[in-house]
């Protein structure tokens, strides 16, 4: 059962070049395309899609108000924008993240020809739609099973998670207080980090390091927005500067986010060393650090997203003496990083979403008193 897609550009060069880089994966079905929001309105509704990927600026209705369309007729498949790594993308890729989109990936650029951009389509869409639509890749794998041999043994039925069991740490009281707060987070993570920071009742009594996968000029217009919804003070974070309570740093795309320092002086570093888990910044760079300069007075959050980065820093949190929280697959748009993590015993909870950021204030309270 492959996974149905709607493509959605006014390019007509652009809606050559996914529908190629899709069909080449056998598991993908590109079932029709679409010039504009008000046209691919019409198409959901006749060929019903698994996921739809949307260019931003369209004539007629532009991708933005096609997805607030969409949300609002109750459609809930995935959503992938089209973005241009400028300003203006991504100040419009962030809308439209923030109206329902579920993820982006950015348009390639005209320069290395039409197979380099196949490449580059074909590497950043195909694994983003296997994670956005896991169901059909677990009905075919099932599937499979079901034509094996009757002397085979039986498959081990899909766990709920695609990550093993969960193995949750035991919260005991802290014998230290929380100097800081680090977190991590990737596909989902933009609307998920509006929520969490928005939730906050105050700022924080202590500063907050955060890794989101994203590229450096939407690493800045993120942080300007989570600035404006929440009680504390939001940034992008520079090399050198004091990590201070009540505070938010972003790291910056591109670049790997230290913490620094020691308990009387915090400070955040940048780093161009080499990605981690394919990743600048790492959220695994970030989490060691954090236990380098303050051992196990930290709380560290691992939110939605692909892969597993953090899984294997948190785990270096927990075991210094760190909590490790974890938001729930039913609220992740891809249970990744936290699955990943709360499969390999490195989590002490797992909540859904609109929990995270009062169990936040609550650890952080009861460690300091």
């Amino acid at each position: 059962m492959s996974v149905r897609v709607l493509v959605v550009d006014d390019s007509v060069v652009i809606r050559r070049l996914v529908t190629q880089a899709l069909g080449a994966d056998p598991t993908i079905e590109v079932v029709g395309v679409a010039a504009n929001g008000r046209l691919a309105l019409g198409k959901v509704e006749q060929l019903a899609p698994d996921l739809v990927t949307m260019d931003i600026e369209m004539p007629e209705l532009d991708g933005i108000s096609t997805v607030r369309a969409l949300r609002a007729a109750g459609h809930r498949m995935p959503v992938i924008m089209f973005s241009t790594l400028t300003e203006r993308g991504a100040a419009a890729t962030l809308e439209a993240l923030s109206a329902g989109a579920t993820d982006y990936v950015a348009k390639p650029s005209g320069a290395g020809g039409l197979q380099e951009g196949l490449r580059r389509v074909a590497g950043e869409l195909v694994p983003k739609i296997h994670a956005l639509v896991p169901g059909r890749r677990r009905a075919e794998q099932l599937a499979t099973a079901r034509t094996t041999t009757a002397s085979a043994p039986a498959p081990a039925p899909p766990t709920l998670t695609g990550r093993g069991p969960v193995r949750l740490r035991a919260l005991t009281p802290r014998a230290a207080p929380v100097r800081a707060v680090v977190l991590g987070s990737s596909t989902g993570g933009p609307a998920a980090l509006a929520e969490l920071v928005g939730g906050l009742a105050e700022a924080p009594p202590v500063p907050v390091a955060i890794v989101q996968h994203m590229p450096a000029v939407f690493t800045r217009q993120l942080a300007d927005r989570l600035d404006r919804i929440g009680p504390a003070t939001v940034v992008e974070a520079t090399d050198g500067e004091a990590l201070l309570p009540g505070h938010v740093y972003v790291a910056p795309g591109g670049r790997h986010l230290l913490v620094a320092g020691d308990r009387g002086a915090l400070q955040a570093r940048l780093a161009d060393t080499a990605p981690v888990n394919y990743s600048r910044p790492s959220v695994d760079v970030l989490f060691r650090s954090a236990v380098a300069a303050l051992g196990g007075e930290l709380l560290a959050v691992v939110l939605t997203g692909m892969g597993a980065d953090g899984a294997a820093g948190a785990g270096q949190v927990a075991d210094a003496g760190g909590t490790v929280l974890v938001q729930d697959e039913t609220t992740s748009v891809v249970w990744g990083m936290p699955g990943a993590t709360a499969a390999a015993g490195n989590a002490h909870a797992v909540l859904p979403l609109p929990e995270i950021a009062s169990a936040m204030t609550r650890v952080i309270g009861e460690a300091r008193r």
